[in-house]
């Protein structure tokens, strides 16, 4: 059986999507699972040895230059690729007009997608019209859960999902790092889009001096993260920023961290995926949509519009350091 994913941007909802392999797998041991994803997190999608072909799209790039050659050239060449296997299932996990367009495209028999977009989500109901068959699914369906659902519905193993915890699969990066420190360490992941998610810095501060007998490790994507790294470095002599890391060493940087504590942000999703001793904080988003629910390693803190505090965060630390 072949199967075609789609699922694009962003990082987190791109992991959350992973659990999806391993289900359709232990269900189909033999099948053949494919993935369309923005060119940005193939590297991600890479580290999931059950995904057999990675399908990059780059319609944020592409949009840049629609009438250059170079762009046609490669929209065509996507057109081929994708067109190049008849699949037998085609699922569309995102719920949005482009990936819609992209089962349209797709040669395949059943094209299955969402019914309805969660709470807070970016769903386009006209999605639909490319669609065989449409789930529906509550709400306040977990982002992770979504996805299992829509793939279970689509192949008949929907009573059975219950009993099995998100699997996501990922392999560690092959790469050399001999940026990251040879004894344990833990990692702020203090960066995120928008300042509402963000949790301030006079906290992050307290909590570094608590740890003070830890390594702590600074990332940072942009020119303001590097920033307020600095400036976080700057009240803690235990901790050191990092170099611009790419997606790889990012992903590598949270899979061997012993301890992760980060916003609501891709790369704390990931270190859960791992499932590494992670903390992760909510502050203006909700809980129910990504909290790390399939491992005791996980503590999830906060919620939208009630940010933990740094008591809470201490104690939390403390649990998974025992």
């Amino acid at each position: 059986m072949k199967v075609l994913l789609i699922r694009v941007s962003s990082l987190g909802d791109v992991l959350h999507n992973m659990p999806v392999v391993a289900d359709i797998r232990r269900h189909f041991p033999h099948a053949q699972i494919d993935w369309v994803v923005e060119e940005a997190y193939v590297d991600l999608v890479r580290l999931n040895p059950q995904v057999r072909k990675i399908i990059p799209f780059a319609l944020r790039r592409w949009r840049k230059g629609l009438f250059s050659a170079k762009v046609r050239a490669e929209m065509a060449a996507f057109k081929k690729l994708l067109q190049s296997e008849t699949y037998d299932l085609i699922l569309d996990t995102q719920g949005l007009l482009k990936t819609g367009v992209i089962m349209g495209l797709a040669h395949g028999g059943a094209k299955v997608g969402l019914a309805n977009g969660t709470a807070g989500s970016g769903y386009e109901a006209i999605s639909r019209i490319f669609h065989t068959l449409s789930v529906p699914v509550d709400v306040h369906t977990h982002a992770v859960l979504r996805g299992r659902l829509v793939a279970a519905r689509a192949l008949g193993y929907t009573d059975s999902l219950a009993q099995f915890p998100a699997e996501f699969g990922l392999t560690a990066p092959a790469i050399n790092a001999a940026w990251l420190p040879t004894e344990n360490y833990t990692v702020f992941f203090h960066g995120t889009a928008g300042a509402s998610k963000k949790w301030p810095a006079h906290d992050w501060i307290s909590l570094g001096r608590h740890l003070a007998d830890q390594t702590i490790l600074l990332a940072w994507g942009n020119s303001s993260e590097l920033l307020e790294a600095e400036q976080l470095a700057a009240h803690l002599p235990n901790a050191r920023v990092l170099p611009r890391l790419s997606m790889p060493e990012a992903i590598l940087l949270a899979q061997r961290a012993s301890l992760v504590i980060g916003v609501d942000t891709g790369l704390t999703h990931i270190a859960a995926a791992f499932c590494r001793p992670t903390v992760e904080m909510y502050i203006a988003s909700p809980l129910w949509k990504t909290a790390g629910n399939w491992s005791d390693k996980i503590i999830n803190l906060g919620d939208q519009g009630a940010a933990p505090s740094v008591a809470e965060v201490i104690a939390a630390v403390d649990r998974l350091k025992v």
